[in-house]
């Protein structure tokens, strides 16, 4: 207890440390901020656009040189002032220039300085400079696009908005006009048929070909919901909850049909495929291998041409038999075996053994094996090349002489009115048979037969 009342007499005893002993590790922290701050400010000054150089706005606007992407922060100067700088602008520059410095440049520019076509940057590009701050992006994404002022509250909305617009992502395929002028009509398109969601392992694998192959498309469908026509056979089968990848090369053509621009005809599309063999695995090593391979153009003697061009259909129960079939005859055809399968009732009726399942190959096999049938069971004896000249000269003579039949001759002809009887011939005209007559004169009303009785009403 004693000790106790020592230590607490002592508490109370205590002075408090000398102010100079606090004053200079405050002022010192102080000092370090300010001097951040200000580093800050001189790192991240924002580079202005010259109006006036002709070059650097088309790289600016239209993505040309470079390619770059640009924000933009239409900024009028002052002579008299300090330049004001929107918060939300230069926050988001700050924090995208230290995590992502290749993404976008960030720029100020003057949108009420008039263009060599002595429109300004405002009337150029229908920016509404009444929104405040008025800040758009360009460059490589395509003309400029003004911001939403929904999306200019704060920094990190802006970030995240130019991260969704101009981060490189995988093309979304959903119809056979998409895959054609999304993918096939590329000069290198990767595919990925997506089984289901797919893992995070793959997200970051499609992330890293986006930025390692910046000139290739990437694309993705959703395998579960689609089927593509005319590629199911040259990749491995559909399993739900695996995905596949293939590589598209073009090889010739084009979509271009040519019209009065003056533009020509590229000619039909043709493509060539890659595919992941089976079993592999899906990986980032794998599938850039794979891009590599079909970038080398001819080199590699496992790209193979396809014959028609893939079609995008909604996957239904009758469209998986049918690609299942089509498999297995393409699979026999390359083993050297034959598999007949068995036509369905209707149209043939018979149910036999016949390769007719409806495809184009397999309706000619069937046109085939009919006109077989048919010669056997109607055998036809095969004329000889003087044999069919002689049929051919028998039926032109009978052919002249049913002609000469229904001709007339011309001295034969009748006059223009003369009567035709009903047996095909004809009587010149006389005048004595043809002398006229007085209606009046022949038609004697008094020569009707007296014998009949009349009615008489009165």
């Amino acid at each position: 207890m004693a000790q106790i009342a020592t230590m607490a007499k002592k508490r109370k005893t205590e002075k408090p440390p000398a102010i100079d002993k606090l004053l200079y590790p405050a002022v010192g922290v102080v000092i370090a901020f300010l001097a951040y701050y200000c580093m800050k400010g001189l790192n991240a000054e924002i580079p202005r656009i010259d109006a006036t150089d002709e070059l650097l706005l088309r790289e600016v606007f239209f993505g040309e040189g470079q390619g770059l992407n640009y924000v933009v922060l239409c900024n009028t100067p002052s002579a008299t002032s300090t330049t004001h700088i929107s918060s939300v602008f230069q926050d988001a520059a700050d924090e995208l220039t230290a995590s992502s410095p290749t993404l976008a440049n960030f720029r100020l520019i003057d949108c009420e300085t008039p263009l060599p076509s002595d429109k300004t940057v405002a009337q150029r590009f229908k920016l509404d400079t009444d929104k405040r701050p008025t800040i758009f992006f360009s460059g490589k994404a395509g003309p400029p696009k003004q911001i939403p002022s929904a999306n200019l509250k704060t920094g990190r909305m802006l970030v995240k908005l130019l991260k969704s617009a101009l981060e490189p992502h995988a093309v979304k395929i959903e119809s056979t006009k998409d895959l054609k002028s999304k993918c096939l009509n590329q000069p290198v398109c990767a595919l990925l048929l997506k089984g289901h969601t797919p893992e995070r392992y793959v997200k970051d694998a499609v992330k890293g070909l986006l930025r390692s192959h910046p000139d290739v498309t990437i694309a993705s469908i959703d395998s579960t919901t689609m089927l593509v026509l005319n590629l199911e056979e040259k990749i491995p089968e559909f399993r739900a909850g695996t995905h596949r990848f293939v590589v598209f090369r073009k090889v010739s053509g084009g979509l271009e049909a040519g019209g009065d621009d003056g533009k020509a005809a590229e000619g039909r599309l043709i493509t060539s495929i890659l595919p992941m063999a089976e079993g592999e695995s899906l990986s980032f090593n794998s599938m850039s291998n794979l891009i590599a391979i079909a970038e080398g153009g001819n080199s590699s003697t496992k790209i193979k041409k396809m014959p028609s061009l893939p079609q995008v259909k909604t996957r239904t129960k009758k469209l998986e038999e049918a690609e299942r079939k089509k498999r297995d005859r393409v699979e026999n055809k390359a083993s050297g075996k034959t598999k007949p399968t068995t036509t369905p009732g209707g149209a043939f009726g018979s149910g036999s053994s016949t390769e007719n399942d409806g495809s184009k190959e397999g309706r000619k096999a069937e046109r085939e094996r009919r006109r077989a049938e048919h010669k056997k069971d109607n055998p036809v004896e095969e004329l000889t090349p003087e044999q069919i000249k002689e049929k051919e000269r028998r039926r032109r003579d009978r052919m002249a002489e049913e002609e000469a039949k229904w001709n007339i001759a011309p001295e034969d002809a009748p006059e223009e009115g003369d009567p035709v009887d009903e047996d095909g011939g004809y009587e010149i005209g006389d005048d004595e048979d043809d002398a006229s007559y007085d209606e009046e004169e022949d038609l004697d009303f008094d020569d009707l037969d007296d014998g009949e009785e009349v009615l008489d009403l009165d």
